[in-house]
């Protein structure tokens, strides 16, 4: 989702949610070039679910996800999409399958926006913002896939909190997903994958798979190449909610 490196802190929310505690860093980075601005003005609203933000629904309704695509195709749901290398290469990969991707990190946006206009692909939707909230409003067993990729890594102990391989985040993600869905998670951060280990089971998910050897489907994403540029080993594991 984020670089390797730590960045700044985002402010606690407010008062009335103490324990929100932000899974990744900065909104926003550099000024982005003119064409990136462009898609951000004129694609990104179309492709953005509505009723997700507290302030679209206050109430937390829950949605109805089939509304976002117009179809009944399996949704599957990618956390945090960095640069959106692989959710548009999933998307082109699995025509017949939604993919809702979360990235609160607008830089990050406006790179998958250039990317999606390049490849055509329609079967997207654009969260700009917080996963938890879209999965404050989706049904329970509504998503067939999930996916966390090189996600903000906290580095600091007293910050392993804030990642979101803990309780406060899987268990939400639980409730999302169909019986038998898969959970991918991406790493080289070998802490951060200890503490998926670890938290994952107790929210309900079960091991199938942990090796250095990564998906048949995956494309390497830029946060993934910089990690073995810097001598940085790929982990991958994949969950399952039984």
């Amino acid at each position: 989702m984020s670089d390797e490196t730590q960045t700044p802190e985002t402010p606690e929310p407010e008062a009335a949610r103490p324990e929100w505690r932000n899974f990744y860093g900065r909104r926003a980075g550099k000024t982005m070039r003119p064409s990136q601005k462009t898609y951000l003005s004129e694609d990104l609203d179309s492709l953005t679910p509505r009723g997700i933000t507290r302030e679209d629904n206050p109430e937390r309704e829950i949605i109805d996800p089939a509304s976002i695509f117009g179809n009944d195709n399996p949704i599957w749901l990618e956390v945090g999409f960095g640069g959106g290398e692989h959710l548009v290469h999933m998307c082109a990969r699995y025509p017949q399958v939604n993919i809702i991707g979360c990235e609160p990190f607008i830089n990050g946006v406006a790179m998958l926006l250039g990317k999606i206009r390049e490849a055509g692909v329609t079967n997207i939707a654009v969260h700009p913002g917080d996963a938890r909230d879209l999965m404050d409003v989706l049904p329970e067993g509504s998503i067939a896939k999930a996916f966390l990729n090189y996600p903000d890594p906290w580095p600091k102990r007293r910050h392993h909190r804030r990642r979101f391989v803990t309780q406060d985040h899987l268990v939400p993600l639980v409730r999302c997903l169909q019986q038998g869905a898969e959970f991918r998670v991406a790493t080289d951060i070998p802490s951060y994958m200890t503490q998926a280990l670890r938290e994952a089971p107790k929210a309900g998910f079960e091991l199938t798979a942990h090796s250095g050897t990564a998906w048949g489907d995956w494309i390497s994403t830029r946060y993934e190449q910089k990690a073995l540029r810097e001598g940085r080993t790929p982990d991958y594991a994949t969950f399952r909610k039984p």
